[in-house]
């Protein structure tokens, strides 16, 4: 009986965990997320090319051991001052998950293209909320901008790209570019002028949280897990957090030239990818967009763009150099 009872008391303790604290659930879902992104890296690095060199463990802030970056680039530049388009590449994981050394194959076939990559960490919720890793990455961006010859970054024609909850970072930092308003409101300031922003790169994001929650299942709850253990509230509704970080409500004709991606199996992409694509052409913007029938064989998943086994990720691959030869192809703008 009293064995009965410490069982008893101890899962009543656990669901008052789960019910009134996010760091039980967004452990689970962080473990989740990271085996994943652990076996997709693996899988890349039979891809690596060769003739990629790497300045790795840069610091990008001072006195925050959260704030460190990677940047890759061709080889023949390693003992020169040249410098590249260069790629920000913010990591994705549900704002809980990740860091900057997965799929690092992936943005060193990039770099083999011909550009600089950098791979950016940030701060992790539930230890660290909103909007902390939004100002984290803007000061990755001065930092860069700082040090752009010392890491072969050419200023004035530079990318903003990221995958999953990356890309909703990604576009939020774009937004903060090109809307003084939101930036104002947001309270932070781009490191970036809007003619160096070139473009903007968003795989599998989310641009309207609202529309995340209320899913069925496991992945339902974990979304809503990792949205609260992000923003602190679980009152999704009404949250001033989620109202910034959705970005499809902020965007406007000045947003810079998207490549827009996601799987036809992915439950993101209807209500997020192809959301923000449409709006984004209503207002004029240039957008470059990769779907799939929903018929499409094999079904393509979550950041589908990661698996190069498969010719879909080839191509998403191929279609991401040629978006980003044509938007840094010409000069420095003035």
């Amino acid at each position: 009986m009293r064995i009965l009872s410490a069982l008893a008391a101890l899962v009543a303790g656990a669901v008052v965990a789960f019910v009134t604290n996010p760091w039980p659930g967004a452990m689970l879902v962080r473990l989740v997320f990271d085996r994943g992104a652990r076996k997709t890296t693996a899988a890349l690095a039979t891809h690596a090319p060769t003739g990629v060199a790497s300045i790795t463990d840069q610091r990008y802030r001072a006195g925050d051991d959260d704030a460190h970056l990677d940047i890759y680039f061709p080889e023949a530049l390693a003992d020169t001052n040249d410098v590249l388009p260069t790629v920000i590449w913010t990591h994705g994981g549900a704002w809980i998950s990740g860091n900057r050394a997965h799929h690092a194959a992936y943005y060193q076939l990039i770099a083999a293209a011909g550009f600089t990559v950098i791979s950016l960490d940030y701060s992790l919720a539930p230890g660290h909320r909103y909007p902390t890793a939004v100002a984290q990455l803007r000061d990755a961006h001065a930092y860069v901008l700082a040090n752009a010859e010392r890491l072969h970054v050419d200023p004035s024609r530079i990318v903003l790209a990221g995958d999953s909850a990356g890309a909703q970072l990604s576009s939020q930092l774009a937004v903060i570019t090109t809307n003084p308003d939101y930036a104002r409101a947001v309270g932070i300031e781009s490191a970036l002028r809007p003619e160096q922003l070139r473009g903007v790169i968003l795989d599998c994001g989310i641009y309207e949280v609202t529309d995340m929650v209320g899913g069925p299942g496991i992945i339902g709850w974990g979304t809503a897990e990792s949205i609260w253990a992000y923003t602190g509230s679980k009152d999704i509704t009404h949250s001033s957090a989620v109202a910034e970080m959705s970005t499809l409500r902020h965007v406007t004709d000045r947003f810079p030239a998207t490549f827009v991606s996601g799987g036809n199996t992915d439950g993101l992409t209807e209500k997020q990818s192809k959301a923000l694509a449409e709006k984004l052409t209503s207002l004029g913007v240039d957008v470059t967009t990769l779907f799939y029938p929903d018929d499409h064989v094999p079904p393509l998943a979550h950041e589908y763009q990661f698996d190069l086994d498969n010719a879909d990720g080839r191509k998403a691959l191929e279609q991401t150099l040629e978006f980003l030869r044509k938007q840094t192809a010409d000069s420095p703008r003035a």
